[in-house]
């Protein structure tokens, strides 16, 4: 049972080792090209070296970090190209998703408008970290909607979160004409049209991927 309570313990230590180092990732508080010392790390964040260093695997299997022979970790530069791909990826899981979740948010969006709210009011004051994450939320519910665990998961691993807060603290978007789309998704969520809802959510997304490539849409 010790053995057991170590493991579980270990792993939770991990996960909020990487949620920090993610944090500090998407604030440029570690920025491309930062060494990640173990030892230093794990002195930081009051924890053995382990979990820092099952962290940084999970850190390094999302593309957010690289490990080279004799050299150590150090956070990866996301660039535009990555992120396109991973985006094309994710207008695909989540047209699914919409088919998929239509028949839950039937008759009742509360959830997702509320959010939607809350992305208007966080695009509206230019807050990016705001925006991120009401957006992931969003996104998100609509996922969950689905009610398959394997898309779900698939989704949480491309870390869109930090990719997403990455591009647009670096570009010249506008906020406010970008969440514009996701009213529309309600509506055909609300009507139980997961067809229109999909095709909605991955004509969204494709314009964000189209335009990673560039600082402004």
């Amino acid at each position: 049972m010790a053995a057991k309570e170590r493991a579980l313990h270990r792993e939770s230590m991990a996960e909020r080792v990487k949620q920090e180092l993610l944090h500090r990732i998407m604030n440029g508080e570690l920025p491309p090209g930062a060494r990640l010392v173990e030892l230093q790390l794990a002195r930081e964040l009051n924890t053995s070296q382990g979990p820092v260093r099952e962290a940084l695997r999970e850190l390094e299997g999302l593309d957010l970090v690289v490990t080279e022979p004799y050299k150590g970790s150090r956070v990866r530069e996301v660039t535009p190209v990555d992120i396109r791909e991973a985006y094309k990826v994710r207008s695909a899981l989540e047209e699914l998703a919409a088919q998929l979740a239509a028949a839950h948010f039937k008759g009742e969006t509360t959830a997702l408008r509320n959010t939607a709210t809350s992305i208007l009011a966080a695009a509206r004051k230019k807050d990016i970290g705001a925006y991120t994450r009401h957006d992931i939320h969003f996104h998100r519910m609509i996922v969950q909607g689905a009610s398959n665990r394997i898309l779900l998961r698939t989704w949480n691993s491309l870390a869109f979160e930090v990719r997403l807060q990455l591009w647009l603290s670096q570009s010249k978007v506008d906020l406010v004409t970008l969440q514009q789309a996701h009213w529309d998704i309600i509506d055909a969520l609300e009507e139980g049209n997961g067809r229109r809802a999909g095709e909605l959510l991955r004509k969204h997304i494709f314009h964000l991927a189209a335009n990673f490539s560039s600082p402004s849409i």
